[in-house]
């Protein structure tokens, strides 16, 4: 993940983006951006379960990860890092059912497809891995 807008660890975008006094905005504040590391990595996991709590079919927790993604995604860009690898599909993923296994890809090619023109303005590189 690449933005231009900001340098390293320049957090004032993230600032800007927050209400000022907030709990999320204090916590921010608290951040010693001379210790964030240059990449960070994350394994998503867990959306299943959330449906599952919610009597919901799993794809609808999928599905509901998409927003929480977005704001790591942001987030992340407005911190000034240069780097993020969110672990979506691991080689376990391919023993769910063909079903959900297709929705879940059918899910990626939507979220990118609408955020494709926003990462492209805001210099970010997607690669699969």
């Amino acid at each position: 993940m690449k933005n231009s807008r900001c340098k390293p660890y320049e957090m004032q975008p993230l600032f800007d983006a927050l209400v000022a006094g907030e709990e999320e905005d204090l916590l921010a504040r608290a951040i010693d951006p001379g210790r964030l590391p240059a990449h960070i990595a994350i394994i998503m996991d867990g959306n299943g379960r959330w449906a599952k709590r919610r009597g919901r079919p799993r794809v609808a927790g999928h599905s509901a990860g998409m927003g929480p993604v977005r704001v790591v995604i942001e987030t992340c860009a407005q911190m000034g890092l240069k780097a993020l690898t969110l672990y979506a599909f691991s080689v376990e993923n391919w023993k769910r059912p063909r079903t959900e296994i297709d929705t879940l890809w059918r899910l990626l090619r939507v979220y990118l497809h609408s955020e494709l023109a926003l990462m492209m303005r805001n210099d970010i590189r997607f690669a699969a891995i």
